[in-house]
């Protein structure tokens, strides 16, 4: 008998383990999850950081929603501007401990073309205003809670949101440049992250416009100098 439940409580919490063990494997790609409108919970990030060359963007990112002051926002109203997009929600302890980081971030670069956006992915509208009173938050959140997600729909078709949080850094066509999974490790981090955006010139609209001025150049240096051979070759005959 001690045997067979010494057997039975191994077998017990084996099966607890492989349990979490196969929530984590669900949850680990929450893109999909969003796809599906599932309203499972969050995986905490590393805080890794991807940055996307500009050849190698995506479509810029179509999103609007119901923000917490009742009102709608989206891309249409951070269009030309760089934009941080930082998706959280209250009770996450990373949101809360990377909160002052956005905030002093957004104080800096209010008037210098960058905007702020936070996706609120579970809170209701009193949980969300009293984050950000809390936190002194004055750029607007939008609530993409469970129901609807179309926010995290619209992002997860371009780059995985497979952390809460996860901020991401628009180029001023809308395109992602930057990724952050988990938690900012610092202000300084968000701040590079967004002067290297605001430092790009277009991108690869720009170098394309910049290769047809040259080719452009070329093609009318090409002309003028046919244009000089035919007058030479004129004045010879003439001459003659």
């Amino acid at each position: 008998m001690i045997r067979r439940r010494g057997a039975t409580t191994v077998a017990v919490m084996l099966a607890a383990v492989l349990g979490l063990a196969g929530c984590s494997t669900e949850g680990s790609d929450l893109a999909s999850q969003y796809r599906e409108g599932s309203s499972k919970g969050y995986i905490e990030g590393d805080g890794s950081t991807l940055s996307i060359p500009v050849a190698d963007r995506t479509d810029p990112v179509e999103f609007s929603g119901k923000a917490e002051d009742g009102g709608t926002f989206g891309s249409v109203d951070t269009a030309g501007d760089v934009t941080v997009v930082n998706f959280w929600y209250a009770g996450c302890a990373p949101c809360r401990a990377e909160a002052p980081d956005l905030v002093s971030a957004y104080e800096e670069f209010a008037d210098q073309g960058v905007q702020f956006v936070g996706v609120n992915t579970r809170d209701q509208v009193a949980q969300a205003r009293q984050f950000s009173e809390e936190f002194g938050v004055e750029y607007p959140s939008i609530l993409d809670n469970a129901g609807g997600r179309s926010v995290q729909r619209a992002f997860a078709g371009q780059v995985p949101l497979n952390a809460v949080p996860t901020t991401l850094v628009l180029d001023r066509e809308g395109r992602v440049a930057h990724r952050v999974l988990g938690q900012l490790a610092s202000e300084s981090q968000l701040r590079t992250l967004i002067d290297e955006t605001l430092a790009e010139t277009g991108g690869g609209a720009g170098e394309s416009v910049d290769g047809a001025s040259a080719d452009g150049a070329k093609g009318a240096s090409a002309e003028g100098e046919t244009d000089d051979g035919a007058a030479d070759a004129s004045t010879d005959g003439a001459a003659e």
